[in-house]
C-alpha cells in the first residue's frame, strides 16, 4: 500500500515539475508568464493598466495531425460553456495553420450540432497563431503552437477565466469533441493578469482528486480484497479460533470506513465541478458504497449459528461481499482512467499489488483442495475400515473441509 501511494504522490508532483513557462515568443516578449494546470499549456501575457488592454499568448501542443488546439475566455464563469475561443488547426484544403473564432453555446455541449466558425463578440483588437519552430515547422502529434491575443478588457476586470483544450479530429472547418479524461475536462483556470495569482479553487480540486483517489484504491482497491481473502482462508485454520472473523471484520470496517471518506470527497469534487461528469464511474462508486454500506448492517442482523437462517443469511454476506469487491476493483481501475493515469506508474504500482494478492489467492486455494481431498481420502479409508480411528492425524492438518 505504501508503494502505491508512493507512485501516486510521485506521479502527481512529475506533472507539476516538468511543466514550464516562458516570457518569450519569436516575436514579443511578456512580463508574466504562468504554466496552465493541464495538458502541459503555459500563458504569457502583459497587461497595460492604463488603457486595459491585454497581451497574451497561449503555449499549447497538437495530439494529432489533424487535430486542433483552442484557447478562450469565459466572461461570465468559469467552464466552457459560453466561452470565447480562438481554434488552430491545419487548413483543409492547404494544410497551412488557420486561426478562427468559435462562441461555445449550450449546444456544442450537447452536440447537436457542428461547431461553426463565427465573429466573437468581445473586443479582440487582434489575434493570430504559429507553429513553433517558424515556417519550416509541421503539424504533427507534440507539435507546439502559440496563438497570440490581444483584447481590451473592461474597466477595473483584471480576473479572467482562461478556457483551452485540444482534440483529435476537425469536420471541416468544425473542431470536433475533444477527449474527456480528468485533464482535458479541468483545463480552466481564473488568473488575476494585473496579480498574476489564480483563483484557490483548481488547486483544491487538484489536491482533493489526488486524496480521493489514493484513499479509495486503498479502501476498495486494496483492503477490501485482503478482508475477503482473510475471510475465506483464515476461517479454516482451526488453531487461529474465532481470531479470523475479528480480523475480517476489523479489515472490512476499517475499509468501509475509509471508503467513505473517500466516497465524501468524490460527492465533494462533484459539487465542486458543475458540468463535469463520469457517468460510469460515478454509478460504480455508487453502487459500491451501498454494498458495502449493506454489508456494514447486516452484522447487526447476524444469525446464531443454530439459527435455521443462518444459512439464508450467509449466502447473502457471500453475494454482496464478493459483488462489492468486483465492483470496487473495476472502479478502481475506471478511477485510473478518469484521472488520466492510465499509463502511469500509479496504475502500475496497484496492479503488482492486485497481482500479488491474487497470487497468493491460488496458492491458498490449491493448498485448501489438496488439504480437503487429502482429508475425504482419508474418512474415506477410515469409513471402509482400511485405518484405525487412532490415525487421525488429518487433525493435526491447518485446515478443515469446507462445509
Amino acid at each position: 500500500m505504501s508503494l502505491l501511494f508512493f507512485f501516486l504522490f510521485t506521479s502527481h508532483l512529475r506533472v507539476v515539475l516538468s511543466s514550464h513557462c516562458s516570457t518569450i515568443t519569436a516575436t514579443k516578449t511578456f512580463e508574466k508568464c504562468m504554466t496552465l494546470p493541464t495538458q502541459q499549456a503555459s500563458l504569457a501575457w502583459t497587461f497595460h493598466a492604463h488603457n486595459a488592454t491585454l497581451d497574451l499568448c497561449f503555449f499549447g501542443t497538437f495530439i494529432s495531425p489533424s487535430g486542433w488546439v483552442g484557447w478562450g475566455i469565459n466572461p461570465s464563469s468559469p467552464e466552457m460553456t459560453g466561452t470565447r475561443a480562438l481554434v488552430a488547426f491545419p487548413d483543409p484544403n492547404s494544410g497551412q495553420l488557420v486561426l478562427l473564432p468559435y462562441i461555445l453555446d449550450p449546444t456544442v455541449k450537447l452536440q447537436k450540432s457542428p461547431l461553426l466558425s463565427r465573429p466573437l463578440d468581445i473586443n479582440l483588437i487582434s489575434s493570430s497563431a504559429t507553429l513553433y519552430g517558424g515556417k519550416m515547422a509541421t503539424i504533427h502529434n507534440g507539435a507546439s503552437v502559440q496563438i497570440f491575443a490581444t483584447l481590451k478588457l473592461s474597466p477595473n476586470k483584471t480576473k479572467i477565466h482562461h478556457v483551452w483544450n485540444r482534440g483529435l479530429y476537425v469536420q471541416g472547418y468544425s473542431p470536433t469533441i475533444h477527449p474527456t479524461t480528468s485533464n482535458d475536462l479541468s483545463s480552466i483556470a481564473t488568473i488575476d493578469v494585473m496579480s498574476g495569482s489564480t483563483a484557490a479553487q483548481h488547486s483544491n480540486i487538484k489536491t482533493l482528486r489526488m486524496v480521493h483517489g489514493i484513499i479509495n484504491a486503498v479502501a476498495w482497491g486494496v483492503l477490501l480484497p485482503i478482508g475477503a481473502v482473510t475471510a475465506r482462508y483464515l476461517r479454516h485454520i482451526q488453531a487461529l479460533g474465532p481470531s479470523w472473523f475479528y480480523a475480517h471484520s476489523g479489515i472490512q470496517l476499517s475499509a468501509f470506513f475509509l471508503g467513505t471518506v473517500g466516497f465524501g470527497i468524490g460527492i465533494r469534487l462533484g459539487d465542486l465541478s458543475p458540468g463535469v461528469v463520469y457517468g460510469l464511474h460515478r454509478k460504480l462508486g455508487f453502487t459500491a458504497f451501498c454494498l458495502g454500506a449493506l454489508q456494514t448492517l447486516a452484522l447487526l442482523f447476524r444469525p446464531k449459528t443454530t439459527n435455521k437462517f443462518r444459512k439464508y443469511w450467509k449466502s447473502y454476506h457471500h453475494f454482496v461481499g464478493y459483488a462489492c469487491v468486483v465492483l470496487g476493483v473495476v472502479n478502481v481501475f475506471q478511477g485510473f482512467e478518469v484521472m488520466g493515469e492510465g499509463r502511469s506508474y500509479a496504475k502500475l504500482a496497484y496492479c503488482l499489488c492486485l497481482s500479488t494478492l491474487i497470487g497468493v489467492c491460488i496458492a491458498l486455494e490449491v493448498n485448501s483442495w489438496v488439504i480437503f481431498c487429502r482429508k475425504s481420502k482419508e474418512e474415506k479409508l477410515r469409513r471402509e475400515g482400511l485405518i484405525g480411528g487412532s490415525d487421525k492425524g488429518s487433525g493435526n492438518h491447518s485446515f478443515v473441509s469446507y462445509n
